[in-house]
């Protein structure tokens, strides 16, 4: 995050990220036009703008959908993390390739109209009383106005402008959007096509985001209601530090529900609170980048032994006691108040192998 709101603060992961998706986007595209058409059964060519309509809308609605997936398969596998950190990047391409799908459309079927184009696209189809014909093009323009307002609000200044709670529910408009999308699908395209392989993947990736999301929760639950009990001090049993990855966390559930993100890094171990104090986005699966645990969700950064941003932030979180007994890791039940300092664990090379 930029202390002064720079356009893009950029570093090579950001690069390698942006590029694999323009070329994977462009790649897709190129495919869809030029290569695809050679192995399909039409019985006359179809017109390169219809290809190229199919092409973008289709590349958004997979784009989307792997947008959505990224949330619950990197809490289930940390190694899909790193799709995390950059993923509003994602979504900017997303909003691009469905915008070049709409321009595609109204560029051809609207063109040689004498009503405007916009206009025209309202006001063409307008039998909202029954299903075969329902004008389908309302779910993509609702779904294309959201897409856009979530790029437009991408940059963490409208987060701090619009207030983090405020900001959250507007980004959270993506799953109507996403289901917009598939209505858009489901009433335009699908009913107009013979071949059904289009549909098989349009349900299957419906099905793949509400799955994934529904084992997230259902996960995400059932740690919770497993909290580790406290030994009669208050000190919660963690695991031997080499339990705990280098530069990661394990999270620990308390009987009470509240997460403790507990870090190894530097031949220390510490413990904070779970939620980070940006955007409760979960700190324990994050890691430890230049010495501060770094959020995934926005990379919100903060000391791991104090708690506090590093300047000129001034944002907050919890800590918590931790200790070395017997070659075990304890956390203290009882959270410090946000931004105190918690002395941390520090480990011999034994120790940190877990001997």
């Amino acid at each position: 995050m930029s202390v002064r709101y720079e356009p893009v603060l950029w570093w090579r992961a950001k690069w390698v990220y942006d590029a694999v998706l323009i070329l994977a986007a462009g790649l897709y595209v190129y495919l869809y036009i030029r290569v695809a058409p050679a192995y399909s059964e039409f019985t006359r060519p179809v017109d390169i703008q219809i290809l190229r309509m199919r092409a973008t809308g289709t590349c958004a609605f997979l784009m989307l959908t792997a947008i959505l997936c990224i949330g619950p398969l990197a809490r289930l596998d940390a190694r899909f993390l790193p799709l995390l950190y950059n993923r509003r990047h994602f979504g900017v391409l997303t909003f691009a390739m469905a915008l070049a799908h709409a321009w595609f459309v109204l560029d051809w079927y609207f063109n040689y109209s004498s009503t405007p184009k916009l206009i025209g696209l309202f006001t063409a189809n307008t039998s909202y009383g029954q299903v075969l014909g329902f004008p389908f093009e309302i779910f993509g323009v609702f779904a294309l106005a959201v897409l856009f307002i979530l790029a437009a609000t991408s940059h963490d200044f409208w987060l701090s402008f619009l207030t983090p709670p405020v900001w959250k529910a507007l980004h959270m408009l993506i799953y109507p959007a996403y289901a917009s999308v598939v209505a858009h699908i489901a009433f335009g395209y699908l009913q107009d096509v013979e071949n059904g392989a289009f549909a098989i993947v349009v349900v299957g990736c419906a099905a793949t985001v509400l799955t994934l999301h529904l084992i997230t929760g259902l996960r995400e639950g059932a740690k919770d209601a497993q909290g580790a009990a406290a030994d009669e001090s208050g000190w919660v049993e963690v695991g031997a530090p080499g339990d705990i990855p280098e530069n990661r966390a394990k999270i620990v559930t308390l009987a009470g529900g509240e997460r403790v993100a507990v870090f190894r890094y530097d031949g220390k171990v510490s413990a904070v609170t779970n939620v980070c104090a940006h955007q409760n986005g979960p700190l324990g699966e994050g890691k430890i980048v230049a010495g501060c645990v770094t959020c995934p969700w926005h990379g919100h950064q903060f000391d791991p032994a104090t708690g506090r941003a590093p300047a000129p932030f001034t944002d907050k979180i919890a800590t918590y006691r931790v200790r070395l007994l017997g070659g075990i890791v304890f956390v203290h039940e009882q959270a410090n108040a946000p931004g105190t300092a918690a002395e941390p664990i520090i480990l011999t090379t034994s120790a940190a192998e877990g001997a």
